[in-house]
């Protein structure tokens, strides 16, 4: 089946617009002729009416015809040319026949024709130059397509005026800009999407590697007794790590693509504080790390419009990113207070640690980054996905998660939610 053409954008002659030609033409015939009848009587206003009136009807004509066989005429210059000899064409017709009619003198017809044909050509001339650069403009808003069509993008169209080809050229550069953004945004979005195949088959790789191994000496009888049986809970740490890393894949790709299920209600992040301290104090206890919370005075309330299982995952990745990354005796610190002008909440997880490098920052959102020397540092502590996990919940419910200078050292991170209405 043969698809439908797409509309057409251009405006061609129509039986309409050569009615209001004709209407037009009209009105000013009969003004002319008035003019006529005031010093020479109606008589003569009349017959000056349907001889100028046929003399422009048949003009009009013409030019209607030839706008409607644009492309047979060719370029602009050719166009231009086309209307000019109509108008000239009408006003010599019109001038002899009134010799005809005996309305002006042979002398006077050829006084008129010479002024005619000099006017013409002196308008011929100025319409040319005027006409020259259009076309230059007109020629460098091709140039410039054209070189966007072979791969350019730091292509501008300059115009040489400001009239509707000056608004065409800044059209289109605006179209070259949107067009180099677009593509590359498109190129940062492959190049992250490679990067995340290598991350993810990086982290497959390795544990997929063990399960085989294990899996071999299983099956050749290599391992027996306790052997087996340790082999067999290393088995089911590896299935379960690749089982962590796929469910937060999955919840990330859903995120990212918007696709959101929970629902939203009034939570009282203080006590979500409290209570996921609380339950992080032992295992930050074994690493030596002392871990607190700091809220505002009884009373202050800290409501904010969100999902309390997400918003205590995002503290769960923090805190606990936070413990890993603390020294012995170090300690971790979750503070929260209303943000100014009471338009939402403002969560911090601060550390003592090491910190993060000023030149990585901008990187510790990313999935599967960790950073390190060469900015791509793995461990074997987690996929690297819980703050890419944690950005993409806080930015869902329509916070703004980031990093905060840390004086003298350590890693403050903060995220704020809307405050309830």
């Amino acid at each position: 089946m043969t698809p439908a053409a797409p509309p057409s954008l251009s405006r061609s002659s129509s039986p309409r617009s050569l009615g209001r030609s004709l209407l037009v033409a009209l009105v000013a015939c009969a003004a002319g002729a008035a003019v006529v009848a005031i010093p020479y009587g109606w008589s003569a206003g009349v017959q000056t009416f349907w001889l100028v009136a046929a003399v422009a009807a048949v003009t009009l004509a013409g030019a209607h015809v030839a706008a409607a066989r644009r492309a047979q005429l060719g370029g602009l210059g050719r166009q231009y040319a086309v209307a000019v000899g109509l108008a000239i064409g009408a006003m010599l017709v019109a001038v002899w026949v009134a010799v005809e009619a005996m309305f002006v003198s042979r002398h006077d017809a050829l006084l008129i024709t010479a002024m005619t044909a000099v006017g013409g050509v002196v308008a011929v001339r100025a319409g040319g130059l005027l006409m020259r650069g259009m076309l230059r403009d007109v020629e460098a808003v091709r140039d410039g397509l054209e070189a966007v069509g072979e791969g350019a993008r730091d292509v501008q169209v300059v115009p040489g005026g400001r009239d509707e080809l000056a608004e065409l050229a800044l059209a289109a550069n605006a179209m070259i800009a949107r067009l180099g953004e677009e593509e590359r945004a498109r190129d940062a979005a492959d190049g992250a999407r490679r990067s995340l195949v290598a991350a993810v088959s990086h982290d497959l790789r390795t544990p997929l590697a063990s399960l085989r191994l294990l899996v071999e000496s299983v099956e050749d009888g290599v391992a027996t007794g306790g052997t087996r049986a340790r082999y067999l809970r290393e088995m089911r740490t590896h299935v379960a790590a690749l089982s962590v890393l796929i469910d937060d894949l999955f919840e990330l790709s859903r995120l990212e693509a918007g696709e959101i299920s929970w629902s939203m209600h009034q939570v009282e992040l203080g006590e979500l504080v409290s209570e996921t301290v609380a339950a992080l104090r032992a295992q930050a206890a074994e690493r030596g790390v002392a871990v607190a919370a700091e809220l505002p005075p009884d009373g202050e309330a800290l409501a904010a419009r969100a999902n309390a299982e997400k918003v205590q995952r995002v503290l769960f990745n923090l805190i606990v990113n936070a413990i890993r990354h603390t020294p012995e005796d170090g300690s971790v610190v979750v503070r929260a207070r209303p943000v100014a002008g009471g338009d939402g909440v403002e969560i911090e997880v601060a550390d003592d640690g090491a910190g993060v490098a000023a030149g990585e920052r901008e990187r510790v959102f990313e999935p599967f980054y960790r950073g390190g020397a060469d900015g791509v540092a793995r461990s074997s502590d987690g996929a690297g996905l819980g703050l890419a996990i944690s950005r993409a919940i806080v930015e869902a419910h329509g916070g703004r998660i980031w990093l905060e200078p840390a004086v003298p050292r350590g890693t403050r991170v903060r995220f704020t939610l809307p405050a309830a209405a």
